[in-house]
């Protein structure tokens, strides 16, 4: 253990020991695999309270998070803040749609009280003015900040989470395995069940990635729906930040909070006209009868796909026929597509010189590359930092003098997206289909040489497509796998109703084997 992962460990003790002293003695509640609708049942009839929720996790996170290493900060303010709900319960006012929810918080999303890092040590201790829209969302719904969770430096990398600020995340169903990146400390957390649901973000992979490699449902809407305001950027092109969690119907409810138009995200403009009023009202265990989905052949038919990934899919279409689904195969070339010239934006430092400024003042640093003058990163991320201080801090890349057009204005990615719906329309489908990942998740110390197969980064990302991935089973004695399931611009919806109706027809998830209920206390 690093000096500044024991430290951190002895703060989240104290913090721990501080909330039990003051904490009344709760009833037990058995959290492990709570849902939203569960938890809300149980506070409404009464057998259980907020505090007795939140102390809950809290000790999940006490007793198993050695183990993975997926939290870099509790909430201190957890226990009051839970205290808080229980009496405005008691005074009889109406439960908010995320009432009591602990969650999990990645750690690029700007938080008030809590440190937001973006895994960078020089970013230690840094406390942004206001909360990320999304934060400010899911508080104002009645939600529990629990704690923040490491991520992929600078969410650097697809494919682990490792951080100068937190270590190294292991994978809940094998410690030996990554959780993919760079939301992996969200998606170990969740899926043992440290809080009940969490946020991420996706610039390429880092929602649907780790969820895959962790049986979540994560969903990375279409590019405009949700805001990005207050989570540090990877690329603000093509960054989307979202939920994850153990159900379709968690991922609804939370979607429905922070889906929609937010006059900071110039990108939002059109959420408005586009976001449902209602996404968990449209979810139907019989969502798929009649669906034409087509199964995007270019990433299922690839050198990098494990045979046990196939067969899962393989198994994957028949459930999706017999839940009343017509599949049918889709030729698209996404290889020749990815060809396009200037796909990829390197507007990291850009992007972070605006991010910095809203800190104020009190920002630790003025220019992400002053990193590589004081050594304040992992070796991991040198070559990503250097790589992009070629590109300037304070000229737009729209003006550079290789332009790299904002996405609206974007011709190559514009024409990838056209040509996309296009072969969608020709084939008449409503969604395409594919494994997350064609390879099963990697060794935590052949993380570089075993990075294959990640499906999440050839279509979504430069397209502003929706996609969602969702658990289809597992392999190699519980390596979790995911189907990813793509959709039109704005058809995040209909993504939700097909991942709810394929769920309620396999139920694919089960907890991580080594994260069991808790002994309640006194027993």
């Amino acid at each position: 253990m690093t000096p500044a992962r024991g430290f951190r460990r002895l703060l989240q003790a104290l913090a721990l020991a501080a909330l039990a002293a003051c904490a009344p003695s709760p009833e037990p509640f058995e959290v492990t695999e709570t849902s939203i609708a569960e938890l809300h049942a149980a506070l409404r009839d009464g057998r259980t309270t907020c505090r007795a929720v939140v102390d809950a996790h809290l000790a999940r996170i006490a007793a198993y998070d050695d183990r993975v290493n997926a939290v870099t900060a509790l909430n201190p303010r957890a226990g009051a803040r839970a205290d808080s709900l229980d009496a405005a319960r008691a005074r009889g006012e109406v439960m908010g749609p995320l009432h009591c929810v602990p969650m999990l918080v990645k750690d690029n999303f700007d938080t008030h009280d809590l440190p937001t890092t973006a895994g960078s040590v020089a970013m230690a201790g840094s406390l942004p003015p206001d909360d990320a829209f999304m934060v400010r969302r899911i508080r104002e719904a009645g939600a529990v900040v629990v704690a923040k969770t490491n991520m992929a430096e600078w969410a650097f990398s697809p494919r682990e989470t490792v951080s100068s600020a937190g270590d190294t995340t292991r994978n809940a169903y094998a410690l030996d395995r990554v959780p993919a990146g760079s939301s992996g400390g969200t998606a170990s957390g969740v899926a043992a069940s440290f809080g009940v649901i969490g946020l991420g973000s996706d610039t390429g992979n880092s929602i649907r990635g780790p969820s895959s490699h962790l049986a979540l449902v994560g969903i990375r809407s279409t590019l405009g729906l949700t805001s990005r305001d207050g989570v540090i950027p990877l690329s603000f092109d093509r960054d989307v930040a979202g939920p994850m969690g153990r159900t379709v119907d968690d991922v609804a409810r939370v979607f429905e909070v922070v889906a929609g138009p937010d006059p900071a995200d110039p990108y939002t403009a059109e959420a408005g006209a586009h976001r449902e009023p209602d996404y968990t009202a449209l979810l139907d265990a019989r969502g798929l009868e009649g669906a034409r989905l087509g199964i995007l052949t270019a990433l299922v038919h690839d050198e990098d796909a494990d045979t046990a990934v196939l067969r899962l899919f393989t198994d994957a279409v028949a459930d999706l026929e017999r839940a009343g689904a017509e599949v049918v195969e889709v030729d698209f070339d996404v290889a020749a597509q990815l060809e396009r010239p200037g796909l990829f934006c390197r507007r990291f430092r850009y992007d972070m010189a605006r991010y910095l400024e809203t800190l104020g003042p009190g920002a630790p640093i003025r220019d992400v590359v002053e990193v590589l003058e004081t050594g304040a990163y992992h070796p991991s991320v040198e070559g990503g930092l250097r790589s992009f201080a070629r590109f300037p801090a304070d000229v737009p890349p729209g003006d550079w003098d290789e332009a790299c057009p904002d996405f609206a204005d974007h011709s190559g990615r514009q024409a990838f997206r056209a040509d996309l719906v296009d072969a969608m329309d020709a084939a008449e489908v409503d969604a395409l289909i594919y494994p997350t990942w064609l390879a099963p998740p990697a060794h935590l110390d052949r993380a570089g040489e075993e990075y294959r197969g990640d499906n999440s980064q050839r279509v979504a990302p430069a397209t502003g497509t929706p996609a969602l991935t969702v658990p289809m089973g597992e392999t190699y004695g519980g390596l979790p796998a995911g189907l990813q399931i793509l959709g039109r611009p704005w058809d995040d919806a209909r993504l939700l109703v097909f991942a709810y109706a394929y769920e309620q027809a396999t139920g694919h998830r089960r907890p991580p084997p080594g994260f069991p209920p808790l002994e309640a206390p006194g027993r």
